[in-house]
């Protein structure tokens, strides 16, 4: 079979295979075309979801009338010029092949007014034919118009959904649009109907207006820097989290992304707090020197690679277990009987380290048996009188000494050997005493973790050349993790010393993993989630069992113990360690003042 050339418009329609899958590939290309554009305004009209029309008019720089032909054809842009653009592009759009694309596939007409010019152009594209620019009136800026889209190739055009679903996918990319230029005003309109109205008012008011006020409400406010990097924006607590994986919104330098990495970082940030069959809910801008990430991988340029991928995982993983972990009482807390059963919005705050400690053996255990539990606080000796004692309390109840210093109010009884009730100035606070123990030994043992156990007999094995670069390296990092390792020879490690909480692992298998994931991501997920594997089961087995009767005193001690320690809100597997019914709740579920 003999090799010829293809004909300018079928390449241009192949390459709208790839750009313009459907409606709302083409709706984000034109999006992103106007903020590149500097548009401070940007109106979007839908028509049959997209299928049928897509407007879209900003008020941004404009096209002059010369480069109009050039902004239809394929591999024209004025946002990269050389090869060494490639490696720092700051804007959305790069490729030149968008509208070229839309146009191989649609009727497409294109108006733009310079600023500072008389009056506007249009060129109109139909099938890839390209007309004579002709004089037009508009204000200022761009307005594209796509009719029909994929008339002209109707074995793709049978592929789309229905209107509805076509629509709903042009909403979410409006969504993530709209949501990774806060700044930006937008409106959205689909046959003739406004759906969208949005100022540009910044990150608060545009999450608020996209995902619901619930969602900051729930939501842990971060706002990290580093050197070079930058990261802000909304992580839901665990206590939550839903099965739902809809509300993901991660940003980079103003582009929404799907990162392996990042979704990695994510997990691993999470990985002790969420329980298993529910997923994390997040908007989140990451900043960062373009030149330090390539936009270039995809057609569609939802992937990208970080130049130091394990910074960024590492920096990105910490600032949401940072936001995580001190999530105190942000918001105030949301009504637990009208959202029926889901646990409190306010993860009790951090207090100042206690001085209680957990006697370890060699490994990290806890040596002190369960008969005696050292969980003890000094109760207010007035509160309790006023309650159980004397007659003459007020009849508003008994006053909470330090209530700032102890959120969780002071213990009142214990329910079935499981649960803890206290009282605190909004109501009642339940707690789950076992849940709540195993999170605080579990993070006292994190923290207790042996650096390294040295071996008698260091243990050699065979590695590749590049994971004995790792090792050499990484040498810093490895020691602070527990491992001691060091080259025999061009292809062979020698492990001299391994954390002791793991010190019955495969050593081999355990520090060939980690070197994998150190290439991967610079960290080691792998080593971390045996540890904590490790420490969570411990912490369970050392944790106060069920049916246990505790003390006032044991009762107290456990709240102050948890008011001290940090991610309370959830034990080890992401189940809510208390619940707070305030005063008000139990006003409704009484129909008191009704």
């Amino acid at each position: 079979m003999a090799i010829h050339s293809l004909p300018d418009q079928l390449i241009n329609q192949i390459a709208a295979g790839e750009v313009v899958e459907r409606p709302a590939a083409a709706l984000k290309e034109l999006l992103e075309n106007s903020l590149d554009a500097g548009a401070a305004q940007v109106d979007i009209d839908l028509g049959g979801g997209g299928i049928k029309l897509i407007r879209v008019a900003d008020d941004g720089d404009g096209i002059e009338r010369e480069d109009l032909r050039l902004a239809v054809a394929r591999h024209a842009t004025s946002k990269i010029a050389t090869a060494g653009d490639l490696e720092g592009i700051a804007t959305l759009g790069f490729r030149g092949e968008a509208l070229a694309s839309i146009a191989a596939v649609s009727r497409l007409s294109l108006t733009s007014r310079s600023r500072g010019k008389p009056h506007a152009w249009r060129i109109e594209v139909e099938g890839g034919e390209v007309a004579v620019p002709q004089p037009a009136a508009l204000a200022s800026g761009t307005t594209v118009t796509v009719q029909e889209l994929y008339f002209n190739t109707p074995a793709r055009r049978k592929f789309l959904r229905t209107e509805a679903t076509e629509y709903g996918h042009c909403e979410e990319s409006f969504r993530r649009i709209a949501l990774s230029h806060p700044d930006a005003g937008f409106t959205l309109q689909h046959n003739g109907s406004v759906r969208h109205r949005l100022l540009g008012q910044g990150r608060r008011a545009r999450v608020d207006a996209l995902l619901g006020d619930a969602f900051a409400l729930q939501a842990a406010h971060l706002d990290e820097h580093a050197l070079g990097i930058s990261l802000a924006g909304w992580v839901v607590r665990p206590a939550y989290a839903t099965s739902a994986r809809d509300v993901q919104y991660f940003f980079v330098n103003g582009r929404f992304v799907r990162d392996r990495v990042l979704a990695h970082a994510l997990r691993e940030a999470y990985r002790d707090v969420l329980h298993h069959e529910r997923a994390p809910a997040y908007a989140l801008w990451l900043s960062m020197e373009p030149r330090a990430v390539d936009v270039n991988v995809h057609p569609a340029k939802a992937e990208v690679r970080f130049r130091d991928t394990g910074a960024v995982h590492q920096f990105v993983r910490h600032a949401v277990e940072k936001g995580l972990a001190s999530t105190a009482a942000e918001q105030p807390a949301v009504s637990a009987a009208e959202r029926l059963g889901v646990a409190a919005a306010r993860v009790p705050p951090l207090m100042p380290s206690s001085d209680a400690r957990v006697t370890l053996d060699w490994r990290g255990r806890p040596l002190a048996a369960q008969a005696s539990m050292a969980l003890s606080a000094t109760e207010p000796a007035a509160f309790y009188a006023r309650l159980f004692g004397e007659r003459a309390a007020s009849p508003d109840g008994p006053d909470l000494p330090n209530d700032d210093d102890h959120p969780l109010g002071f213990a009142l009884a214990q329910l079935h050997g499981i649960f803890v009730l206290a009282q605190n100035r909004d109501g009642l606070v339940l707690v789950d005493m076992h849940a709540a123990h195993e999170r605080i030994l579990y993070e006292r043992l994190k923290t207790a973790l042996d650096q390294s156990l040295p071996l008698l007999v260091p243990i050699s094995f065979a590695a590749d050349p590049i994971d004995v670069a790792a090792a050499d390296e990484n040498e810093a990092f490895l020691s602070a993790l527990g491992f001691s390792m060091s080259a025999l020879g061009p292809s062979t490690l020698a492990v001299r010393g391994v954390p002791a909480m793991l010190s019955d692992a495969d050593t081999v298998t355990l520090a060939r993993a980690v070197l994998a994931d150190i290439r991967e991501y610079g960290g080691s997920s792998v080593l971390t989630a045996q540890r904590d594997e490790l420490l969570s089961t411990m912490a369970c087995h050392g944790a106060v069992r069920a049916h246990r009767s505790l003390t006032v005193r044991e009762m107290n001690g456990l709240l102050r113990e948890m008011e001290e320690t940090e991610r309370a809100g959830q034990c080890n597997h992401g189940r809510p360690t208390w619940y707070q019914l305030t005063l008000g709740d139990l006003d409704r579920l009484f129909m008191r003042g009704r």
